[in-house]
């Protein structure tokens, strides 16, 4: 399995946990999904997010799914695996666990308890030390869910006082003035150069390539249109790759609302055959019908001009 390294860049899916209808791991959707998402271009998975429902497995459940995910993806792309826990003892855990087993890196979101920059720099210096200093890691700033608020300067700090941080999953919003910040620094000389992928479900996927982004680790229903806005933007295709990421925003906004979001995405990865069932673990919402319908619409208009285009191009 390749190491995760500050030139990570493209997309890496952030993968949901399939289950079954009863909610036990569905291995065989997720053998699927796996190769659905490579298929769709990924060049990277991240298991056990904060999508993942990683707080609702048992620590064997994780084992067992991070193993079958990393057998199926054999040495093709990296594997990044999400270890951040309260306490430092099960984070350590379970990052020997699975780099053990082949894993890529880790990636670590700080605890809510976190409020000055004292506190926040210092807990990702103990966090190194739990994981090792020969680990690649992930640092995660998701201020909407994490509460800690870590500026250009405190991002700064603790990767130069941390060289296996090898990127900076940036989800802060509004946050493409930090993403501009942070490649000024590093143009400047003040911060060594890492990789930095972006999150917040590809919502402002083409403004953050244009303001330094490497690509995106998040994830949505349609990795191809991430992998596909990507593409363009890198190739100066700036009017193309909005025009895709339009034609997906609709579907992106309703999956981005707090409480459904996921079940959003896993009915939407259900329909496409992706996964088997969108079983979410208790406690978790149940789409009405009403969210259904409204979700089956959103898929239909992204879909027709699909279908259209390769109705054209087999005619021709």
């Amino acid at each position: 399995m390749p190491q995760l390294t500050t030139d990570a860049a493209g997309v890496h899916v952030i993968a949901p946990t399939p289950f079954d209808e009863m909610g036990g791991l569905d291995l065989l959707s997720t053998a699927r999904m796996v190769e659905r998402f490579l298929a769709a271009g990924a060049t990277g998975l991240t298991v056990l997010g904060m999508m993942g429902e990683a707080p609702k497995l048992t620590a064997a459940e994780s084992r067992i799914f991070v193993k079958e995910v990393l057998a199926r993806v054999g040495s093709r792309v990296v594997v990044t695996v999400g270890v951040s826990s309260p306490g430092f003892a099960a984070m350590s855990d379970l990052a020997k666990a699975v780099m053990d087993m082949g894993a890529s890196g880790v990636m670590i979101a700080p605890p809510v308890t976190l409020r000055t920059d004292d506190q926040v720099a210092g807990y990702f210096a103990d966090a190194v030390e739990a994981i090792g200093a020969a680990v690649p890691w992930v640092l995660q700033d998701y201020p909407q869910a994490t509460d800690v608020i870590m500026t250009p300067k405190v991002i700064a700090r603790i990767i130069e006082a941390n060289p296996s941080c090898v990127m900076l999953k940036h989800e802060d919003w509004p946050g493409l003035d930090k993403i501009t910040a942070l490649r000024r620094m590093q143009a400047d000389g003040e911060l060594r150069r890492v990789s930095i992928l972006v999150g917040n479900g590809g919502m402002f996927l083409p403004y953050e390539m244009e303001r330094g982004a490497d690509g995106a680790m998040t994830g949505y229903a349609y990795p191809e249109m991430l992998c596909g806005v990507i593409g363009l933007s890198r190739a100066g295709k700036r009017i193309e790759a909005h025009d895709l990421f339009d034609r997906h925003l609709p579907l992106m906004r309703y999956e981005a609302q707090p409480g459904i979001g996921l079940g959003v995405r896993k009915y939407v990865l259900k329909k496409r055959g992706i996964i088997a069932h969108d079983t979410l673990l208790k406690p978790g919402p149940k789409l009405s019908q009403e969210t259904i319908a409204d979700i089956e619409w959103l898929m239909g208009r992204i879909e027709a001009p699909l279908a259209e285009t390769q109705a054209r191009s087999i005619a021709a």
